[in-house]
């Protein structure tokens, strides 16, 4: 009797007949955790920056220089290297579009929290959206009318 394999299933052949061999193993249930790392390569966060006096106004220059201070400030030079694009900017309502690698999210996120004045004037970023699409900053469901 010679045995092959067909299809993962055991085939064996006696006297020249083939017959397919079932293994019907009792499967328990059983429960598997899977965590979905996203592969995307950059995360886009919409941001606005806040004043005590709403008059104060910045161009898109000390916009960008405000956040790599910030990152300097609490990373160092290393975090002042950390790479990210200020895609658009509002002058009238100081916020922006950022894209940063998914990698440096975290710490840009927690510099921008960290920073608390420019030119001697208290302000506040409040990061509004974060996604790995683009595409998903072009809309608020909250701020939605029907």
């Amino acid at each position: 009797m010679a045995t092959r394999t067909r299809c993962g299933l055991p085939v064996s052949t006696s006297s020249g007949a083939a017959e397919c061999v079932d293994t019907m193993e009792e499967k328990s249930a059983s429960y598997e955790r899977v965590v979905y790392k996203n592969p995307s390569e950059y995360h886009y966060m919409k941001i606005h920056l806040v004043f005590e006096n709403a008059n104060t106004s910045m161009r898109a220059e000390d916009f960008k220089y405000l956040i790599i201070c910030g990152l300097k400030d609490l990373y160092g030079e290393v975090g002042a290297a950390i790479p990210f694009d200020v895609l658009t900017f509002d002058q009238t309502a100081l916020s922006a579009i950022l894209r940063v690698f998914s990698s440096g999210l975290v710490k840009l996120w927690s510099a921008l929290t960290l920073i608390g004045s420019y030119a001697n004037e208290p302000c506040a970023f409040r990061v509004t959206q974060v996604s790995p699409f683009l595409l998903a900053l072009s809309g608020n469901s909250r701020e939605m009318e029907v």
